[in-house]
């Protein structure tokens, strides 16, 4: 029987958000579309100035995953290279199938996290790294994967802003340049494969916030918590 083995998931995107980056990336949120009290609220949207495993496959990973800081980029940053993208959706599709896929082949996990973390706005204010970075298994299970040749490609098949979104910025269209972050939810496939012709698909969505300054390219700010489609 043909091993089943964890896979790299975003199916839990949004949990474990330290507090302060929740707070600052929320407010920050919270300005560009409606005011509203607490955490939970991402009550919002609107349009912007910019133009706008299935069968024997790898089991998506619920063990620990890691939130520790990465390193710098360094030459070696895998399978994850950087576009120079200034549309906001455009930006987060390509940002979305970055995170669905991996090399375990060629690619160590400090390299996908390196690779990972040259994605992110340097604005530390709006970075919330930790909510990217859960994303990779911890060490042993990476290490795990990479002895069954563990990789995945992802195709995405549309991105969007949220209805929300679109309608707290309809009502307040100035709020997005206090920080120029823009809500996208992108939704996609997975395609995972390891040895002796392993292989299985999912489907995938996460909504980000990417950071879109008028002419430069976009960043990625944060795996942000659901918000209304």
């Amino acid at each position: 029987m043909q091993k089943r083995l964890p896979s790299l998931s975003l199916s839990s995107y949004g949990l474990g958000w330290p507090a302060n980056q929740r707070i600052a990336i929320i407010a920050l949120v919270v300005a560009v579309l409606l005011a509203i009290a607490g955490a939970v609220a991402w009550l919002s949207g609107g349009g912007s100035s910019h133009q706008a495993a299935d069968s024997a496959a790898p089991a998506p990973a619920h063990s620990p995953f890691s939130s520790e800081a990465a390193p710098g980029p360094t030459a070696g940053s895998g399978s994850v290279p950087k576009p120079q993208i200034a549309d906001p959706v455009a930006y987060a599709k390509a940002a979305a199938q970055m995170l669905w896929s991996y090399d375990t082949r060629d690619t160590s996990r400090d390299q996908q996290l390196a690779g990972m973390r040259a994605w992110m706005t340097t604005e530390s204010k709006y970075a919330d790294w930790a909510s990217v970075s859960v994303q990779v298994p911890d060490p042993v299970l990476w290490s795990r994967m990479a002895d069954q040749d563990q990789h995945a490609t992802a195709s995405v098949t549309e991105g969007h802003y949220p209805s929300a979104f679109k309608q707290a910025l309809a009502e307040d269209p100035s709020a997005i340049t206090e920080a120029y972050i823009y809500v996208v939810t992108v939704n996609g496939k997975q395609q995972i494969a390891w040895k002796k012709g392993g292989s299985g698909a999912e489907e995938r969505a996460v909504t980000l916030a990417v950071q879109c300054h008028p002419d430069h390219d976009c960043t990625l700010a944060a795996i942000a918590p659901s918000v209304t489609q």
